[in-house]
């Protein structure tokens, strides 16, 4: 099954135009926010919800290219761990560990949810589709992967292919799949925060911690503000690539060498460890040190230049490009072959999303940890921070933080869900 054919072309497939248009969107919605004609709308919808749904639907219509267009690469190569490095120059660890444990607790309840979520959708899968379940031994393969990008990432998913021996054919659709439901939810998730007050209501949250935690950032960004010169810009951005070209460095060599130390090991103990021989996992990683490194020296006062605000314009234009790999309109022609697939992704993301809410509600935890919870195993590096900046820029190394970790654990955790759905299916 080949997933794109018989799509038609793109009327527009220059990155060079498409990204003239995501800045042009990113532009509108952020007039519009600030404009009063708008106040209601915006008061119930995120503009960062629109970030990501704009790109999306042309992408659906078919005026731009998604799949075929370089800019995600791009952004979440050079621009990713760009923004890591600015979001995190200015980070307070301690007013990060003052959270408490309940980031943690919502963190791993997220990922013992797809975990358990899996088999369970497999269960209702049956009943559901019995004729599809009763003659495929195959599906339960396929989930594995879509387990390991959702508690982990790419790395983990292609892991998961290759434990549970995932045909090309039934990984193509679980990669649709995956995309899908994962985005789906993230929406959910970012209009949720327009209710955030009233959802913490519900939870009986306290969330005094979080609010102080803001309320310090934006006083320590007040006491270092001023009007930023060229050469302030310039020194920013010189020193902040710097550690952006460091990270590729490192990364370029440390995953190839790990991943040639794997292959040497037993087939399967290499397989649990390849997150670890990734480049994108070390990339990460190594962004997310040097800018909590440099948090802790002079350089802390780029905020007051703005380091922050342009790590979030990076991070928008991310959102964008994100958005621009949905495509509605593909699952739509394809229904006949995806409709079951997708009923049992929802079912899955559904028992994700149940588990995190009633912890939330039993430990009393802010919509906060629970948005910034789930992403950090669905979404990883690319979309934890961005969930978490919607709250407040200042809360960004949060989400990074908590993905970093899903990188670590996917695999593991990916591979005992695969354990429990192979004896299911068996």
């Amino acid at each position: 099954m080949i997933l794109l054919e018989g799509m038609s072309t793109a009327l527009i497939t220059n990155d060079a135009v498409v990204l003239g248009m995501l800045a042009m969107i990113l532009g509108f919605v952020f007039w519009s926010e600030g404009n009063k004609t708008f106040a209601g709308f915006y008061k119930y919808v995120p503009a960062l919800l629109l970030c990501y749904f704009i790109p999306a639907t042309l992408n659906s219509l078919g005026v731009i290219d998604g799949h075929g267009s370089k800019l995600y690469f791009v952004a979440s190569r050079f621009l990713l761990p760009t923004t890591l490095v600015l979001l995190c120059v200015s980070v307070d660890l301690k007013g990060i560990f003052a959270l408490g444990p309940k980031a943690l607790i919502m963190f791993l309840t997220g990922t013992f949810g797809i975990v358990i979520g899996g088999p369970i959708a497999l269960i209702c899968g049956s009943y559901l589709f019995p004729d599809v379940f009763g003659g495929s031994d195959d599906l339960w393969r396929g989930m594995t992967t879509v387990a390991g990008s959702w508690i982990g990432g790419g790395a983990n998913q292609t892991a998961m292919k290759e434990i549970y021996e995932a045909s090309d054919q039934l990984f193509s659709a679980m990669i649709v799949v995956d995309v899908f439901v994962a985005n789906l939810f993230m929406s959910v998730l970012l209009f949720g925060i327009g209710y955030n007050k009233k959802i913490n209501r519900f939870f009986k949250a306290n969330d005094t911690a979080i609010e102080a935690l803001k309320l310090k950032m934006e006083k320590f960004q007040a006491s270092v503000s001023r009007v930023a010169t060229f050469n302030d810009l310039i020194y920013m951005l010189g020193i902040t690539f710097c550690f952006v070209g460091l990270s590729h460095f490192l990364a370029d060599n440390i995953g190839p060498a790990i991943k040639e130390m794997l292959l040497s090991m037993d087939v399967s103990t290499a397989r649990l460890l390849v997150s670890f021989g990734s480049k994108f996992f070390w990339l990460v990683v190594f962004a997310t040190v040097f800018g909590v490194m440099l948090s802790f020296t002079k350089y802390r006062k780029f905020e007051g230049v703005g380091a922050s605000k342009m790590g979030s314009l990076f991070l928008y234009i991310l959102v964008a490009t994100i958005g621009m790999k949905m495509d509605i309109m593909e699952l739509i022609a394809n229904w006949g072959v995806f409709k079951f697939l997708v009923s049992i992704g929802l079912i899955w993301i559904f028992i994700h999303a149940l588990f995190l809410f009633v912890v939330a509600k039993i430990i009393k935890a802010p919509f906060f940890y629970v948005a910034v919870g789930s992403q950090a195993n669905v979404g990883g590096a690319a979309s934890a921070p961005i969930v978490a900046s919607a709250f407040h820029p200042s809360l960004a190394p949060v989400g990074v933080l908590l993905a970093v970790l899903g990188y670590a654990i996917g695999t593991y955790g990916a591979w005992l869900c695969g354990v429990i759905m192979q004896g299911l299916s068996g």
